[in-house]
């Protein structure tokens, strides 16, 4: 059910990915890149107001909030479908987000509610890894629907798969918080609370190198339509090509629930952290003396994405693992962190997109090295092994 609640919001990114140059031809926009926008605008909705959601959700329980989210995810998919102005669309893309922020938030609180550590970090890979079968399949499910329905209904799936998740939320959801763990909500108790997330070294360090890192996987998704069609000649092929690389961060997901009890988070993520920015620089030698060939850039990039999928969860259970009864605050902020933070270096890096390829990568590159440097500043230079097991060592 966590998957499938955390699979909402990469459904209202991925589903119309094939739908996103039709879109720019309805609406006559004059501006290169500006239909990211529909993309961009539901991610910069989607971050702030976790944290908001996070304090209600500590106060009030996760079911109640849930089902007030999912209802304003589905309605609002439903009216995307008969907007005529394109900031009108950009508008409810946006206040959608905001009610998908809602379900992110309680859909992490839940899993914390029920454990920590390294089970937490397993427990969501594994999360992650069902996750990840919507951006395999969204894109040709988008590109089905437009073909049959039209373009709206790439909109109109999202309202589908909210209305399932709102039944089966009432009928088989309890409430996981538990009645003695419920926090007061006024400003003193909400500002105790965030001051406790980013006065935690380990949870502001993590939440800000997630929210560097992830920007160069908003980046991807916002510039892939036109990378694959505009550079590589490949659009009838896209959700294909798209799904083969959503596959290869699936698998990392998979892999990294098999091994992070016994290999560790830390030890994992930091490698993986070297590694894409070298596959990055890699791919940018390739570009730029082999040429922009797909038979060089598709397996160097699927390597490079699927390694978001030994990232994500490994850093998000380290932020959010001194956080214990403020799971819900802590949620909320590192949601902020790896949403509304993470699209603007994501769109700040696929705005640059003129044709090549090569200033996308050259963005990778420079995300990587700057969430390695925030981790290293974070773990004090020490990588590899937790701060306890260092201590018990010295």
């Amino acid at each position: 059910m966590v998957a499938a609640l955390m699979s909402l919001n990469a459904l209202a990114i991925d589903t119309m990915l094939p739908a996103l140059g039709v879109i720019a031809e309805h609406y006559q926009l004059e501006k290169a890149n500006d239909q990211q926008l529909v993309l961009f605008s539901y991610i910069l909705g989607f971050g702030a107001p976790q944290l908001v959601f996070g304090p209600i959700s500590d106060r009030y329980g996760r079911k109640g909030l849930l089902i007030i989210c999912l209802v304003g995810y589905t309605a609002l998919s439903f009216l995307a479908m008969a907007i005529a102005s394109f900031t009108a669309l950009l508008a409810i893309r946006f206040v959608q987000g905001v009610f998908a922020s809602g379900i992110r938030v309680i859909a992490v609180s839940i899993v914390r509610d029920l454990m920590a550590g390294r089970a937490m970090a397993r427990v969501m890979s594994l999360v992650m890894t069902v996750f990840m079968i919507v951006p395999i399949l969204a894109p040709a499910l988008g590109q089905v629907v437009m073909n049959v329905m039209g373009w709206q209904w790439t909109f109109g799936v999202l309202g589908l798969g909210g209305f399932i998740m709102l039944i089966w939320v009432q009928f088989r959801l309890p409430e996981t918080l538990a009645a003695d763990n419920k926090a007061e909500l006024n400003f003193k108790t909400s500002f105790k609370a965030y001051w406790q997330v980013v006065t935690t070294r380990m949870t502001i360090g993590y939440m800000a190198a997630s929210g560097v890192i992830f920007g160069a996987l908003f980046a991807f998704i916002g510039a892939s339509e036109q990378i694959f069609d505009d550079v590589f000649g490949q659009g009838e092929r896209f959700a294909l090509l798209f799904a083969g690389i959503a596959g290869a961060l699936a698998i990392s997901n998979f892999i990294n629930a098999r091994i992070v009890e016994k290999v560790g988070m830390r030890r994992i993520s930091h490698t993986i952290l070297f590694v894409f920015i070298a596959l990055s620089i890699a791919n940018v030698a390739a570009m730029t003396i082999g040429g922009e060939k797909l038979s060089y850039f598709f397996p160097l990039f699927a390597l490079t994405f699927g390694c978001f999928g030994m990232l994500g969860a490994n850093f998000s259970a380290i932020a959010m693992e001194p956080q214990g009864e403020n799971a819900g605050t802590a949620s909320a902020a590192y949601g902020f962190a790896t949403s509304t933070v993470a699209s603007l270096f994501g769109w700040a890096v696929a705005s640059q997109f003129n044709g090549s390829v090569i200033p996308i990568l050259w963005g990778f590159v420079g995300l990587g090295v700057l969430s390695l440097l925030i981790v290293m500043i974070t773990e004090k230079g020490q990588l590899f092994e937790p701060a306890l097991k260092r201590r018990k060592q010295a």
